[in-house]
């Protein structure tokens, strides 16, 4: 049995990087510097290492950064606080809050605080409403960059049947939106689905974001399918601390057409759509 073509993100990122480093020296040219204003709050190492990455690459394709850090028992009035003035601060493009946030901090109140031109993780229901009604959008990170492997892939999305697996507001939700926008005919999948696997059976595409470790196995796939990865799980084996995704990987590997691997997939895309957020809240503030 054939394996799986490999869909590499990080090419891929590699790719989309490099536009947006052409577009921030555009820019630049016409006397517009691009500028991410990130915030993060409290001692989370993996929002630390996700800040650090999301930093240096915006450093990389030539965005101007700006940190704010703040310590954990920050109170949500000084943090919505500092979003008023980055909001106002006519020199900053994009405003990136790091979740996941300390417990007295509400993050729908963070979320909602951030002017919707300069949500560049395109959380702000507004950006979610557009995106919905089919109007021009800063659209969140991840879904936006799973659709563009799909289409790096597979080219035309027109009548593909596409399922997503999960619901969530970050991934889920959106990816079906965009999903219908690229003319696919669209399942989305949840814990109260009844005949999930037989119904995910029937996909020339999934999208599998339910953030529980291989839960999708080969008998999930039709033969052929294209497969797109997003969740990040650590599990233990033999004392060792691995990556998966949602997706068994060797054995769907067996069955799909093409299938992005964890780490290595949709991970690299998440930042590079930030950036690519980034220069187009840019544009559009400047009117370039």
């Amino acid at each position: 049995m054939s394996q799986a073509q490999l869909i590499d993100g990080k090419a891929a990122a590699a790719g989309l990087l490099e536009t947006v480093r052409q577009d921030v020296a555009q820019l630049r040219a016409a006397g517009v510097t691009a500028t991410l204003a990130v915030v993060l709050v409290g001692d989370d190492p993996a929002s630390h290492v996700y800040v650090r990455n999301k930093v240096l690459r915006a450093n990389e394709v030539g965005i101007r950064s700006i940190e704010h850090r703040l310590p954990a028992d920050t109170a949500q009035d000084t943090l919505l606080s500092l979003i008023g003035t980055l909001n106002a601060d006519r020199g900053v493009n994009g405003i990136l809050v790091q979740m996941p946030l300390p417990a007295q901090i509400d993050e729908g109140a963070v979320i909602d605080a951030i002017a919707p031109e300069k949500d560049v993780d395109g959380f702000h229901r507004e950006n979610v409403g557009r995106l919905v009604l089919g109007e021009p959008a800063l659209t969140p990170c991840t879904p936006s960059g799973c659709l563009f492997l799909l289409e790096q892939t597979l080219g035309d999305l027109s009548g593909k049947h596409a399922v997503v697996i999960g619901r969530s507001n970050i991934v889920g939700k959106p990816m079906a939106s965009l999903l219908l926008q690229a003319n696919c005919s669209v399942t989305v999948l949840h814990s109260h689905s009844v005949g999930a696997r037989e119904l995910c059976r029937q996909a020339d595409i999934v999208v599998a974001a339910v953030g529980r470790a291989q839960m999708v196995d080969a008998s999930w796939i039709k033969p052929g399918a294209t497969v797109i990865d997003v969740g990040i799980n650590r599990i233990e084996i033999d004392d060792k601390t691995r990556l998966v995704g949602d997706t068994e990987f060797e054995s769907v590997s067996r069955v799909a057409g093409a299938i992005t691997p964890v780490p290595g997939g949709v991970g690299p895309m998440t930042i590079g759509f930030l950036m690519k957020n980034t220069v187009l809240a840019a544009r559009r503030q400047s009117r370039q």
